[in-house]
């Protein structure tokens, strides 16, 4: 099929992911990508233009908006793709939906969104046009249980439980050299963002009790925030890992922390399936959903307090063959699982042939 994957497309972990996983599969894929359209531009009028784009970008309004949404259409005439799956929509209204319906014939329209848009906390302006927009879908992708009846009471044609997943190439078990030892081997590794919540407390509590603690993710979050900790600052600067450097930065650790987020309500997240597949061994938030994925204490540890999770540090890391079982486990699972993009894209297209298969019966009905 011919498909055009539209999106942000600022990193290499979204939509990227799902172009390459839909060419795998044999389909015709093609790209729309509206990043660029905020992009800084040189010069001291460069720098202030770039300040009215990021806030165009922001909050979802202004020039820039009304010209992704025209470039969009114009792209589309020209290509007339079979599927069009939008990845996190935010920038895309519901009359371009309406409108691409009215230029394409047959068309089926996905929209999936790994964020959560109606979690008390999100923002309202961020997710204003989505939201209006879901009815036009074809089939709205959610990433959690909780999303289901939310997209149905919002006016969804379908929905369909995506989850998110691992990708082979980049999430796999690796030997370290002894440079990547010295930048990435620890006790306990927590790559991700920072929230809020207990995980503050529970990182101190890891390093007050003498265990070797790497953290990695977005500086700008946690730098502000640690440097009051007497515990934690020496992690600053705290830096991203992207490609193989995350690879990496998993598989130097014995254990992989895993919290969730609390603003969009998790109860599984990506790294879920990342960590397993390089064959670290997971001690992640307990939850009942991540419960049915995977084994607690046969192929991932889970804890529901910090005393609990400290328990577990130190029960796994005074066991090497225990450790190293239950990561072989997890690791067994999600290869056997289809937790892997390739899968979901394959399901994901599964969902579009039945649309289209309706589609098709009912323009026969009509004709």
């Amino acid at each position: 099929m011919r498909v055009l994957v539209v999106g942000d497309w600022h990193s290499e972990l979204h939509e990227e992911v799902v172009f390459r996983a839909l060419s795998q599969l044999g389909h015709d894929v093609h790209g729309f990508k509206w990043h660029h359209y905020f992009s800084a531009l040189p010069g001291w009028v460069g720098r202030v233009r770039h300040v009215l784009q990021r806030l165009q970008d922001k909050f979802v309004s202004g020039p820039l908006l009304s010209r992704i949404n025209r470039d969009l259409l114009i792209c589309i005439e020209r290509l007339k793709p079979e599927v069009i799956f939008f990845y996190r929509g935010t920038h895309v209204t519901a009359a371009t939906l309406r409108e691409i319906r009215r230029q394409v014939r047959g068309v089926v329209l996905v929209g999936y969104n790994n964020d959560d848009p109606f979690a008390p906390h999100q923002p309202r302006y961020l997710w204003r046009h989505f939201l209006k927009a879901v009815p036009e879908y074809d089939l709205v992708l959610a990433y959690r249980h909780a999303n289901l009846p939310e997209y149905r009471a919002a006016g969804a044609r379908r929905v369909e439980l995506l989850r998110s997943w691992y990708v082979p190439e980049r999430n796999h078990p690796v030997t370290l050299s002894a440079d990547e030892r010295e930048r990435f081997e620890a006790d306990v590794v927590f790559v991700g963002h920072y929230e809020p919540d207990q995980r503050i407390d529970y990182l101190e509590e890891i390093v007050r009790q003498g265990f070797r603690l790497r953290l990695f993710g977005p500086g700008y979050d946690w730098n502000p925030v640690i440097r009051r900790s007497p515990w934690l600052r020496d992690q600053i600067p705290v830096q991203l890992v992207w490609g193989e450097d995350y690879n990496r930065a998993l598989c130097g650790a014995k254990i992989a922390l895993c919290f969730f987020s609390k603003l969009n309500r998790d109860t599984y997240t990506r790294r879920c399936f990342e960590i397993p597949a390089t064959r670290t061994l997971m001690l992640s938030e307990y939850s009942d959903d991540l419960a049915t994925l995977f084994e607690p204490g046969e192929e991932v540890a889970l804890f529901a307090t910090r005393d609990e999770m400290m328990a577990k540090i130190r029960e796994y890391l005074a066991d090497d063959a225990l450790r190293s079982a239950v990561a072989h486990a997890g690791c067994q699972r999600v290869l056997e699982g289809r937790h892997d993009v390739g899968s979901r894209m394959e399901d994901v297209m599964a969902w579009v042939s039945s649309i289209q298969g309706g589609q098709t019966k009912q323009e026969s009905v009509e004709a």
